[in-house]
Formats: structure tokens, C-alpha cells, sequence
């Protein structure tokens, strides 16, 4: 039953799917062999067929919603890539993408632009500290349309969350900027392909931006001893700052949520993976008592 598990882990954002994009997520290389698991599906009463879509239990207005969402994503992805463009022309950053609900073509009055940054080693939190100054003092701190909470660094590649929402993240991430970089990122990420079998990226759109000769000297000022020095006291003021801040959370959900070492920096306070995975969890037991289909459960 590999396509429920897919449309009960869409269902915890309310964002019904197509057959094609259900397949995609399958590792069935024929589509009759998802369209008939569906059908099964629907047969036994778990899913409901609207149009072209496939809902778990009677959540019709999620059809609606997702069409709307879908509406708008669309010039916001045109702001995206202008963004992005904008954001590679930062000192040491190598690979701009988009991530979150954007990435998925979806986007409402909630929703914000997620940008997931791959910067030059020993250099990232150099990177993060001048593009959280200019949010803060050119876009007095708004985070809507310029959101950069995921950075990594060019040597450490692999992710090291391996589960089906980093699985997910990684087949939706839109790559905009640097495009040689992500073809390396991707290779070094074959573990998806365990839950993905299907899974090409598509490079072919991205662009590799040129940098400014002030971004060059900047780089080249910081490219030194004094500059590894600098990029590590960035991250230990910032690391204080998340500890007396976050204080509340235990330091497990601290490590994944507010990931902060030498080539890894985020920013999910909210624990967003933690979430997803334990409502699948909770989705997945519902259908066992529901209906006695067995299905493994996922972890973070």
C-alpha cells in the first residue's frame, strides 16, 4: 500500500494528489499498478475521488484549498527565483533552493518563501550573519518572502536526518541557484532513493549566478585565519543566543530543530519534522484501527 502511506502523509497538510504525482512517489514502474491500489482504495471506502484528485476520508474542501494555494504559488515562485538571485550574490554562498510549501506549488496568506542555503566551508555562519543583517535592518526583519532558515556547508553535503520528511523535502526542493553544486548535493543524497526509487532531479533550469566585485572582496577579506575565527564566533554568539531563547526544549528536539555546528545551521523552532512524522504515525494507526491495514510506521 505504498500510495496511502504517500496521500496520508499529504493529508496532514490537507493537499490531496493526482495519479501521476501519487506514482511518483510510489516504486511501481507501471502507473496501472497505482491507479488499480487505488482503486482498491476507494472501493473499500478509505479514499474519495474528486476530479482528478484523491482524498483521504471526506476532507472535500481540501480540493479547494489546494487548487487556491496552487493559484497563488504561482507568482510567488517568479519572486522566488528573483530572490534567490539575489541571495547567490551573498559572500561565500554557492547553491540557492526553495523548500516548504513553495517547493510543493502550494502557497497562502501563511505560507512564506523557505530558501536553503549551501555555502563555501568554514564560511557558513559568515554567510547566515550577513543575510540575517540585511533581513533585519532592509526588510526590518520580515521573514515573508525571504526566509532563510536551512544553511549547509559545501563539505558536508549528506544530510544526516534520514526519514520520509527529509526524503520528501529533498524530491520537492526547487534548486535556483548553483547548479554544478546541486548535482554533487544530490549524488551525496542517494539514501532518498530508498524511499523515492523514481527520483531525478532536474537541473537543467538552474542557473549558476556571477558574483559582484564587492562580494569578491568581501570573500576575499574574509578568506584567512581571521576569517575562520570570525565564522566560528558567529556561531557561538548565535548558538548562546538559541539556548537562552529556546531554553524550553529538550536537547534532543534542540539538536534536529536548532541544528547548529561547523557546516549545519537551522532554524525550526516549531520542530516541523517532529510534527509531521508523529501526525503520520498517528494517521497510520488511525488506519489500522479503521480498517486493519498494517502499514510501518516512520521515524525522525
Amino acid at each position: 500500500m505504498e500510495t496511502l502511506k504517500t496521500i496520508l502523509y499529504f493529508s496532514i497538510f490537507r493537499y490531496p494528489l493526482k495519479l501521476e504525482e501519487i506514482h511518483d512517489y510510489t516504486n511501481y514502474s507501471e502507473l496501472s499498478k497505482t491507479s488499480e491500489e487505488l482503486q482498491l482504495l476507494i472501493d473499500d471506502k478509505i479514499l474519495t475521488k474528486i476530479d482528478e484528485f484523491y482524498v483521504y476520508g471526506n476532507d472535500l474542501e481540501s480540493v479547494t484549498k489546494r487548487l487556491k494555494g496552487n493559484m497563488q504559488a504561482k507568482p510567488i515562485l517568479v519572486k522566488a527565483r528573483q530572490k534567490a538571485h539575489f541571495i547567490a550574490k551573498f559572500p561565500f554562498v554557492e547553491a540557492v533552493g526553495v523548500s516548504g510549501s513553495l517547493s510543493k506549488g502550494y502557497y497562502d496568506n501563511e505560507s512564506d518563501i523557505d530558501f536553503f542555503v549551501i555555502t563555501k566551508p568554514n564560511k557558513l555562519w559568515i554567510c547566515r550573519t550577513l543575510l540575517m543583517l540585511y533581513k533585519k535592518i532592509f526588510l526590518l526583519n520580515s521573514r515573508k518572502y525571504f526566509c532563510v532558515n536551512y544553511f549547509i556547508s559545501s563539505n558536508q553535503l549528506e544530510i544526516e536526518e534520514q526519514n520520509r520528511f527529509t526524503a520528501t523535502e529533498l524530491k520537492t526542493l526547487i534548486p535556483m541557484q548553483g547548479k554544478a553544486l546541486f548535482d554533487t548535493f544530490y549524488k551525496n543524497n542517494l539514501w532518498i532513493n530508498g524511499y523515492f526509487s523514481k527520483f531525478h532531479p532536474d537541473l537543467s533550469h538552474v542557473a549558476e549566478t556571477q558574483k559582484p566585485f564587492i562580494t569578491k572582496a568581501l570573500e576575499l577579506l574574509f578568506n584567512t585565519q581571521i576569517g575562520v575565527f570570525i565564522d566560528q564566533l558567529f556561531k557561538t554568539i548565535t548558538l548562546k543566543k538559541w539556548r537562552s531563547k529556546f531554553h524550553f526544549m529538550d536537547e534532543v528536539d534542540f539538536k534536529i530543530a536548532l541544528k547548529s555546528t561547523k557546516n549545519v545551521s537551522k532554524h525550526h523552532p516549531s520542530n516541523f519534522q517532529k510534527k509531521v512524522i508523529l501526525s503520520l504515525n498517528s494517521k497510520l494507526e488511525e488506519v489500522h484501527k479503521k480498517f486493519n491495514i498494517d502499514l510501518p510506521k516512520e521515524y525522525v
